[in-house]
């Protein structure tokens, strides 16, 4: 039986499995308990899979593809599931697992950067003396302060010493400045900030606009001697001041909960001002927990983590590790694509972290020795292109790729468990109940969600594009869904009345496809895909066929307007530093590999590529300024219509186009 006669599939037999999985999910569950028997577990899952359909050769089949997987992935929600419950059940919150952490072995390496370490009793005493300090400064329970500083391993001791006073710290971006910045201080109701001393020319910058918010510079130990720091005119210098502090165990704060807000972590503003998304206590705990479950790692594990401290990847996933499994983490102040298998070989790591482009930076270096003279057995992260994985798995010699699939202030998360090429992740049919995420169908241009004649949201079939929801039960840890600082922009990434009268859906924003595997795969972010020549052009999928052919180089695609022309034109922006573009072999590549409605029109070539400090392409202000000349000086082209190669874009072709004198 071929993959083809399982497309056959019906919407009806979907269905019809929803009152049989609670038998299926209670039948594996049987068989996972009697395992050590072959025969008998084979008979129990064959039972089940009967079960479960009425089409039943062909349900066979999918369950020889998926068992393993969906053991694999049953384990893990069962196990990160009751952790959680545990924990939430005991009250903890991560200082409370920070202090069980840190005395299972006090003199072990907790964090690692360059040739310097902290280990857990000095984190344990260095966020001592911070909460000693602010709770002499007058800061109290539930009030807001403002983290900006460049990665260190104090970066973590500072926001764990303020949550012992029960402190909110606000995450921001080491990237912004301005308007952004200040923007970021105020929509958190920031008491206070801290700096880092790298970045007193970015506070100075805005100091007029927040007047009235004390200051505190922390002098990184990692400066040079022979360039010390200055400290800024009216700011404290943290620093020194900490040595005065007792590094006695705080314990004077009241009782904090699991769902108290332990920090804010902002979304990384590709489309516009960025917002304040709320890390509560558990779900910080959850988490890294469940990647540490998912990726089988332990206590012993040293993980590479090379990520903005200021960032989930970075300083929840991979800071979590040490702050909540044990682990030790080694830290980079800023991702090096030629250093990374050097950083993990040097410090012995066993697992190591990627985000957005990093897996295509590098590939683009190349090859050496120290490719595979490491121990890495699993790399976790997400935004691993399909295009390249086989090549980075091939070459850097990666056990495991463990892709994952979520956002900062979400609760649809998804985790590719048996690196299945392309996929960034899978939900299987037995816990459909337990943890409910949907695939819905929308208007792939606006995302506007469609319903039908009950006003109901319309399930999406296997292989059918659709806006992933995730369904929100504040019961339930793995389902609950904090908000923002604005509460305003926390309702709008809700959705009510998907499956039934009152329920409510996170809505991810983003559009995936579901294969018959359960598999998911991204297709784009609502928004992006745009309309052209009376058809739907996906830009993630345009980016990584460009990125191919120009050698991993950073490739954006959006749609642009034409005046009198019918829908968007497609437009791609390539990073070219080194100035060795070859545009007539991107042109043979593009004819060859896409249609002619998904060829982008225009073509601007980049000094440098745009980007956020998690690795997502910014694509705001070239949309904005789209192919008009006037607006920046890079080379542009357009696609001849009847050459069909790529010429210079100058004032009279742009002018035509314009007019709608050049027919498109």
């Amino acid at each position: 039986m071929t993959e083809k006669t399982v497309v056959r599939f019906e919407e009806a037999e979907r269905k019809r499995t929803t009152i049989l999985a609670s038998i299926g999910a209670a039948g594996v569950l049987l068989g996972w308990l009697v395992r050590g028997s072959s025969l008998l577990m084979t008979s129990v899952a064959l039972v089940t899979a009967y079960l479960m359909t009425g089409n039943r050769y062909q349900w066979v089949y999918i369950w020889k593809k998926t068992f393993y997987r969906d053991m694999l992935g049953l384990r893990v929600l069962l196990v990160t599931m009751f952790k959680i419950w545990m924990w939430e059940k005991k009250g903890m919150t991560v200082v409370k697992r920070w202090a069980e952490v840190a005395r299972q072995d006090p003199d072990k390496k907790a964090f690692v950067m360059g040739d310097r370490h902290l280990t857990f009793r000095q984190g344990e005493e260095f966020s001592n003396r911070i909460a000693w300090y602010f709770k002499r400064q007058g800061f109290k329970s539930g009030e807001v302060i403002a983290l900006f500083m460049e990665t260190q391993p104090e970066y973590v001791f500072i926001w764990l010493g303020l949550a012992k006073l029960q402190v909110t710290t606000a995450l921001v971006n080491t990237n912004l400045r301005g308007a952004q910045l200040t923007h970021c201080l105020k929509i958190a109701g920031c008491k206070a900030l801290v700096f880092g001393d790298e970045l007193a020319d970015g506070v100075k910058e805005i100091r007029s606009e927040i007047h009235d918010i004390p200051l505190f510079q922390f002098n990184s130990p990692d400066r040079p001697l022979e360039k010390p720091a200055t400290i800024l005119q009216d700011a404290a210098p943290l620093a020194s001041e900490l040595t005065e502090m007792s590094a006695a165990p705080f314990t004077e704060a009241g009782t904090a909960s699991p769902r108290d807000t332990l920090m804010y972590i902002y979304t990384s503003g590709t489309t516009g001002f960025p917002k304040a998304a709320v890390i509560t206590n558990i779900r910080y705990l959850l988490i890294p927990l469940g990647v540490h479950t998912s990726a089988r790692l332990s206590s012993s594990d040293v993980v590479y983590d090379p990520l903005p401290l200021h960032h989930t990847a970075g300083g929840v996933l991979g800071a979590g590790q040490a702050l909540v499994l044990g682990s030790t983490v080694v830290l980079r102040k800023k991702f090096s694509a030629s250093n990374y298998w050097k950083d993990v070989a040097k410090h012995g790591c066993t697992a190591a972290q990627y985000i957005g482009e990093i897996c295509r930076y590098l590939l683009a270096v190349p090859p050496s020795p120290s490719d595979r003279a490491h121990r890495v057995r699993v790399i976790m992260g997400n935004g691993l292109r399909p295009q390249i994985w086989q090549e980075f798995v091939e070459r850097f010699g990666v056990e495991r790729v463990m892709e994952f699939y979520g956002a900062t202030e979400g609760n649809s998360n998804l985790i590719n468990l048996d690196s299945k090429v392309g996929a960034i992740g899978f939900l299987s049919r037995l816990v459909s109940s337990i943890y409910p995420l949907t695939l819905v169908k929308c208007d792939e241009i606006t995302g506007e969600i469609l319903r039908n004649s009950d006003g109901r949201c319309i399930s999406c079939g296997p292989h059918e594009p659709g806006l992933l929801l995730g369904k929100i039960d504040a019961k339930k840890a793995i389902l609950t869904f904090a908000g923002y600082a604005d509460k305003t922009a926390s309702d709008k990434k809700m959705v009510r009345n998907v499956k039934k009268e009152g329920d409510c859906y996170f809505n991810t924003g983003d559009i995936l496809v579901m294969d018959h595997f359960g598999y998911f795969y991204f297709k784009d972010r609502t928004g992006d895909t745009f309309r052209w020549r009376g058809e739907n052009v996906s830009t993630a999928e345009v980016e990584g066929v460009i990125s191919t052919l120009v050698g991993l180089k950073d490739a954006i695609v959006y749609g642009v307007s034409i005046p009198n022309v019918e829908g968007k034109a497609g437009m791609a922006a390539i990073a070219d530093p080194e100035k060795k573009l070859d545009i007539p072999y991107l042109t043979k590549g593009l004819q060859s590999s896409l249609p002619a409605y998904a060829r982008p029109l225009f073509l601007r070539v980049l000094p440098e590529p745009p980007l956020t400090s998690t690795f997502k392409l910014r694509k705001k202000d070239l949309i904005e300024q789209a192919y008009t000349l006037d607006l920046h000086e890079d080379p542009m082209y357009f696609l001849d219509q009847k050459t069909g190669e790529y010429v210079p874009l100058t004032r009279k072709l742009y002018d035509d186009i314009v007019k709608g004198v050049v027919r498109l």
